[in-house]
C-alpha cells in the first residue's frame, strides 16, 4: 500500500495512492493497520460496488470499524451516479459529522478532516 501524507493543517492525513481495492471488512482493516495516519482518504474506486449498496451491509460494516478504531474516513468521487434515495440519505448524513465524508476532490477531503 502507498501512501501520500498531507500536512497542511494541524492533522497529518494520509492518502491512499497505490492501487487497491477493498472487498471485504479484512481489507479495509489491513488498510487500517498500515496507514501512517488516523484520518486517511481514499478513492471511490478503491472501494468495491458494493459498498454502495446498502443492503450488502458492507457499508455498515466499514462505517462501524471506522467508530470502533476512531478513524477518520475521506471517500473521494462522484457519487451522483447512483439514484438509491438510502444511499443518498447515508451520504447526507455521514457528511454531518466529518468522521466519514463523501466529497468531489481530494482538498475536499483534506479540509473536511483536518482538526
Amino acid at each position: 500500500m502507498d501512501f501520500q501524507i498531507h500536512r497542511n493543517g494541524t492533522t497529518p492525513i494520509a492518502e491512499l495512492t497505490g492501487e487497491l481495492l477493498l472487498e471485504s471488512v479484512g481489507d479495509f482493516l489491513d488498510l487500517l493497520a498500515n496507514a501512517p495516519s488516523s484520518s486517511i482518504v481514499i478513492k471511490k474506486t478503491s472501494i468495491h460496488e458494493s459498498f454502495f449498496d446498502l443492503r450488502t451491509q458492507f457499508a455498515g460494516e466499514i462505517m462501524q470499524k471506522v467508530t470502533n478504531y476512531g478513524v477518520r474516513l475521506g471517500i473521494v468521487g462522484d457519487f451522483s451516479i447512483y439514484s438509491s434515495k438510502s444511499l443518498a440519505d447515508f451520504i447526507r448524513e455521514s457528511n454531518r459529522s466529518n468522521r466519514v465524508v463523501f466529497v468531489e476532490t481530494v482538498d475536499e477531503a483534506l479540509d473536511r478532516l483536518d482538526g
